[in-house]
């Protein structure tokens, strides 16, 4: 009893600690958004004008979404790296769909179909294979890849191909606000308030914490992982439904190299790599970050090339953030633990 209770009471300053620097990330975030975007708009008077308000939105929606389904996954300590093939196979199978004179809602949902299936399978192979998440996701990367190229060939799907309306609802909106930003805005409150407020949705922090704690806590940790894996494949196919309707067009190449974007992005927003900490909040602005940064450079005469060069600067800052997070939250576990014992001795 007297352990459980020691326990209970070295949890909240690193819990604390771990949270406020969690917070002054996401702050952080946001605040070299603003400056960013008003330098530029200071640079450039028409980049903040409504449609390009609207296309800073529109770039960032499909980022956003398979970000929200990695952030779930990597919050479990895995990873998921197949999402650009699962995202560029889901956008040609709803093309495809939809040329043979498909309902465009029936093609959003076979997109998602499809990607929860892919997500099944890597979770399968992680949570009952039990083999390392970067290995299976990295094998179906290149699988699901190879296997679109041969189903695609040199096919394209063109804006041509597609109804009308299904094209119109990948660039219209409200006013600034295209109905693309508002369906992810949707997704991303949803799991946002599930992983909060839901038993099972903790259990998926407490698992990417200390998985060996989790299961002997009784959480079911093959279910958890699983569960995740189909989430992000489900919304990895919906993003590529999205993308077929924002940008009408896709081909075999469709999606390839955006997995290093996303994870960029979830990193980037929060999510230790590690497990067990960050919001999807804060991957949402990671996202909106990483494509606001795309959007920035050719607006005042940079070269593009650099945008994946100050990506991976990104990443590389987040993750040494995140590793001087664990060791203070290591050294205060440390601390707390020993003044325990010693007021217990004494």
């Amino acid at each position: 009893m007297t352990t459980l209770q020691s326990v209970e009471v070295a949890r909240p300053a690193p819990r604390t600690l771990l949270d406020r620097v969690l917070k002054m990330r996401e702050l952080a975030i946001l605040a070299v958004l603003v400056v960013m975007l008003t330098a530029t708009q200071i640079e450039n008077s028409a980049f903040l004008s409504q449609q390009g308000v609207k296309d800073l939105l529109l770039n960032a929606t499909i980022l956003l979404l398979v970000a929200v389904g990695e952030a779930m996954v990597v919050i479990t300590r895995n990873v998921d790296l197949s999402v650009g093939s699962v995202l560029g196979v889901s956008a040609f199978a709803a093309g495809t769909f939809l040329q043979s004179g498909g309902n465009p809602v029936l093609a959003v949902l076979l997109a998602a179909a499809l990607g929860a299936a892919f997500g099944a399978l890597n979770g399968m192979l992680v949570s009952i294979g039990q083999v390392p998440a970067l290995v299976v996701t990295l094998g179906t990367l290149y699988i699901i890849r190879g296997a679109a190229s041969i189903w695609v060939g040199s096919r394209q799907i063109t804006a041509s191909d597609l109804p009308s309306g299904f094209t119109a609802f990948g660039r219209d909106g409200l006013s600034v606000l295209p109905y693309l930003a508002v369906l992810a805005a949707l997704v991303l409150a949803a799991v946002a308030y599930y992983l909060r407020n839901y038993r099972s949705g903790r259990q998926f922090y407490a698992l990417g914490s200390n998985p060996e704690a989790a299961r002997l806590a009784g959480v079911p940790v093959r279910r958890r992982i699983l569960a995740a894996y189909v989430v992000c494949g489900a919304l990895a196919g919906l993003a590529g439904a999205l993308y077929l309707a924002r940008f009408g067009n896709v081909d075999s190449a469709t999606g390839s190299g955006f997995e290093l974007t996303v994870v960029s992005a979830v990193v980037v927003g929060g999510v230790a790599f590690t497990g067990g900490s960050g919001s999807v909040y804060g991957v949402a602005l990671g996202a909106l970050l990483l494509t606001s940064i795309n959007s920035v450079l050719p607006s005042i005469g940079v070269s593009s090339v650099w945008v994946q060069a100050i990506d991976g600067i990104l990443l590389l800052l987040a993750i040494a953030v995140d590793r001087v997070v664990a060791l203070r939250v290591a050294g205060a576990l440390r601390k707390r633990a020993a003044e325990t014992r010693s007021a217990r001795h004494g």
